[in-house]
């Protein structure tokens, strides 16, 4: 089978493969680059963000006015259910794994995290990102993709 420009492309049924919340998370930590999934008046919104592994929780830089950093100033308990989402699929094979992390989100407020943060996660759009967000994973799942005879990435 082809891709449209004629370069070779997947062969085949790929197979799913459950992973366990320890590589997940390992995986997760693999990459820089995932996506913050959140609700905004009442539909699914997606942004593309680079984050942090610390300690099982992923965290995220935002800035004053954005969407997710307004929802969780607003928030009765401060808190947001979020899901976050990152993968790395080969594009040509189709082979590799994606992990999704359902929980809540805070906005850091201990001026000292904050700061330990801002020097850990450099943001990657050009605007002040004075803000850090905490998500507490309450649920970890992910799949790898593979041929059947076991091939992974």
């Amino acid at each position: 089978m082809a891709v449209p420009d004629g370069r070779p492309g997947p062969a085949g049924p790929r197979q799913s493969i459950a992973l366990d919340s320890a590589q997940a998370l390992r995986l997760l930590g693999s990459v820089s680059v995932g996506r913050i999934v959140f609700t905004r008046r009442a539909l699914p919104t997606v942004r593309p963000v680079n984050h942090v592994l610390d300690g099982g929780d992923i965290v995220i830089r935002t800035h004053e006015g954005a969407a997710l950093t307004l929802h969780a100033q607003d928030g009765e308990f401060r808190e947001v259910v979020v899901a976050y989402e990152a993968d790395a699929i080969d594009p040509e094979t189709h082979l590799g794994w994606c992990v999704v992390v359902t929980g809540f989100a805070r906005l850091v407020t201990d001026a000292q995290e904050l700061a330990r943060y801002r020097s850990m996660l450099h943001p990657w759009v050009q605007q002040a990102m004075d803000y850090a967000v905490r998500i507490r994973p309450d649920l970890i799942t992910g799949i790898r993709l593979t041929v059947p005879d076991g091939t992974t990435v």
